[in-house]
C-alpha cells in the first residue's frame, strides 16, 4: 500500500483562545476525490491555508509527500483553485493565455521569456479544461463556469498531483456545474490528480466524491459517500448544529 500523499496527524490552531482545529487527523491517499464538508466557522478555510503553507499548525505534524511540512517545498505539486466568481475582476485586460501562464512564475520566474516548452505546457493545460479555442480570448469575456476551467488550467500548468478546489462553483450557473464536475472527474480518473474539494452542498459532492470528510473543529466523519448518505439526521445536526438532509443528485 503506497503512503498517503497528506497525512494530518493531530493538528491543532486556534485564534487567541478560540479554536478553529482541534486534534485534527485525516489522510488523503493518492487518487482520492475526497469531498470536505462543514459548517461556516468549522475550519475549513484554516485547514487549507495550513495545507497550502500560508499558517503553520501550532500542535501536530502534517507530511505532504512524506515529507515534513516544514521542510517541503515543491509547492507546485500542489494547485489551488479559490471562490473565483465571488471577486474576480472581470475587467481585469488579459486573455486566457496570459492568465493561464501566471501559473508558471513559480517555475521560471516573473519577468521571464517564455520558451517553447512553456508555451506547449499552457496549450496544454487549456486543452485539458476544454478551452483550446479561447486562447487569445479576454477573459473578462468568459461565462464564470469557463472562468473557473481557466483558472483551474493555471493551476494545472505547473502539472500537481494534488489540487485543493474552495468552493469552485460558486457562481457558476448551474447548467454548467454539471459539466463542471465531469472536468473533475477527469482530471481525477484519467489524468491521476488527487482532489480534495471543498462545498457546502452535501448532495452535490456526495454524489461526485469518492471519499467524505467532515469538519467542525474536529474530524466527525471520515468515510465513503454511500455511509454519509445513511446517517441519521440527529449524527449530521450534531456536525453542523443545526438540523438537516443529505439529498443525493444523480451524476
Amino acid at each position: 500500500m503506497t503512503s498517503p500523499i497528506v497525512r494530518i496527524q493531530h493538528v491543532s490552531y486556534a485564534y487567541e483562545s478560540n479554536y478553529a482545529l482541534q486534534d485534527i487527523n485525516l489522510e488523503i491517499p493518492q487518487g482520492a476525490f475526497l469531498g470536505l464538508l462543514g459548517p461556516n466557522g468549522g475550519g475549513k478555510t484554516t485547514l487549507i491555508k495550513i495545507l497550502l503553507g500560508l499558517l503553520k499548525p501550532q500542535k501536530g505534524t502534517i507530511d505532504l509527500f512524506e515529507e515534513n511540512i516544514n521542510n517541503f517545498s515543491n509547492w507546485n505539486k500542489i494547485g489551488y483553485v479559490s471562490q473565483k466568481a465571488n471577486t474576480f475582476n472581470r475587467g481585469f485586460p488579459a486573455t486566457v493565455k496570459e492568465v493561464v501562464s501566471t501559473g508558471l512564475t513559480a517555475n521560471i520566474g516573473y519577468f521571464r521569456f517564455f520558451k517553447k516548452q512553456h508555451r506547449q505546457k499552457i496549450e496544454q493545460a487549456v486543452d485539458l479544461v476544454g478551452m483550446s479555442a479561447y486562447l487569445n480570448t479576454n477573459i473578462g469575456d468568459l461565462s464564470g463556469g469557463q472562468q473557473q476551467r481557466i483558472f483551474i488550467a493555471r493551476s494545472l500548468v505547473s502539472d500537481p498531483s494534488l489540487l485543493i478546489l474552495d468552493e469552485p462553483t460558486v457562481g457558476i450557473d448551474s447548467k454548467h456545474v454539471s459539466k463542471f464536475y465531469d472536468l473533475l472527474h477527469r482530471l481525477n480518473e484519467e489524468n491521476g490528480i488527487t482532489l480534495l474539494l471543498v462545498s457546502h452542498d452535501l448532495g452535490t459532492i456526495t454524489s461526485h466524491a469518492n471519499g467524505i470528510a467532515c469538519l467542525n473543529k474536529q474530524i466527525h466523519f471520515h468515510g465513503s459517500p454511500e455511509t454519509f448518505a445513511q446517517l441519521p439526521e440527529y449524527e449530521l445536526s450534531k456536525i453542523y448544529g443545526h438540523s438537516l438532509q443529505v439529498v443525493t443528485h444523480d451524476h
